[in-house]
């Protein structure tokens, strides 16, 4: 028997990616469709607590789809990670006589989600938006084309005054647990050499290949470093290059944040919309404790708990290969 879903509130937690507005956008006018009243909690999981929690009509989404960051605001709340701080939040939910959460996040908003939804009986579906596509469930997480394009545009950049003054440049781009981002943005942009943290690779190994590629009368060369290599960052990374191989004026260029800003890309954007829609009809369905993610370009529905087993997600072994092959 479907569940009487009469109220339904939408919230963003942890970091923010591009994309996160068309999936409000999208959870928003498909619950009002469908005769529910529509919720935004203000800054997560703190607004949760802090009982910051705002109705939504169709007009309050207009105009979104093409902005960056969250309307409804983002934080990370180590308050919800207590019993007493989930107790004041589901009192706040039962208070507003919300029936039903949809969170869009990474693995922190799943984790907290979870163990909300394991406490109280809170149904939950979440939306997977994070740049590091690292959840188990989504071909692609919100935010990850957008990030990829803006390290792709950065380096495209970078690659012109390097071949300009035969400069070895060393990009760090996010990714501590993940080398998704490192990885497709090295096929992307040609990049000489990526080094991820699923994959080990030594100093040592990375100096021969730039030595080969120098021998090879190479004008510049990039290597992409994603942050959680085992070496450490690009500055440590670049230091110990320079030591021992110095046919480059070597640099250094650190991304950061610039990865999780700007408008989101078409895809971003329609991935975000299907996503939105997929997490409420889920609810209506009587689903809980659930993810809405895009496998082979249909919506399917992965369990939170094995969409957590960010472990079991693979690199794929052809893209691997590529950055062997492509890069000589």
């Amino acid at each position: 028997m479907k569940p009487n879903i009469k109220n339904i509130a939408v919230l963003t937690s942890g970091g923010d990616a591009p994309g996160m507005n068309a999936a409000i956008r999208a959870v928003v006018r498909t619950g009002i469709y469908h005769g529910i009243n529509m919720y935004g909690v203000m800054q997560g999981y703190q607004g949760l607590i802090n009982d910051n929690i705002k109705p939504m009509d169709a007009r309050s989404v207009s105009n979104i789809l093409h902005l960056g960051g969250t309307i409804l605001k983002t934080a990370r709340c180590l308050e919800f990670k207590t019993d007493e701080g989930q107790q004041i939040a589901y009192n706040n939910l039962k208070k507003n006589d919300i029936d039903a959460l949809v969170v869009i996040g990474g693995d922190g908003t799943f984790t907290g989600a979870k163990r909300f939804s394991e406490n109280f009986g809170v149904k939950v579906i979440g939306i997977p938006g994070t740049i590091d596509n690292d959840l188990v469930g989504s071909d692609f997480t919100l935010g990850y084309d957008t990030a990829i394009n803006t390290v792709i545009e950065a380096i495209d950049k970078i690659r012109d005054t390097a071949d300009a003054h035969d400069r070895l440049f060393f990009i760090e781009v996010m990714g501590r647990d993940s080398g998704c981002i490192a990885l497709r943005s090295s096929i992307a942009s040609g990049a000489e050499a990526v080094l991820l943290p699923e994959k080990e690779t030594s100093v040592t190994d990375l100096i021969d290949k730039l030595a080969l590629g120098a021998a090879t009368k190479k004008s510049s060369s990039i290597v992409i470093v994603a942050e959680g290599h085992k070496q450490g960052g690009a500055y440590d990374i670049a230091k110990k290059v320079k030591e021992t191989f110095d046919h480059y004026d070597t640099k250094v260029t650190i991304l950061g944040h610039l990865q999780r800003g700007g408008s989101p890309s078409s895809y971003d954007r329609i991935l975000g919309s299907r996503l939105g829609f997929a997490a409420v009809n889920a609810l209506i369905a009587g689903e809980t404790e659930q993810m809405v993610g895009l496998k082979g370009n249909e919506i399917k529905l992965t369990s939170i708990k094995e969409a957590l087993t960010a472990h079991s997600f693979k690199l794929e072994p052809d893209l691997l290969e590529m950055t062997e092959v492509l890069s000589i």
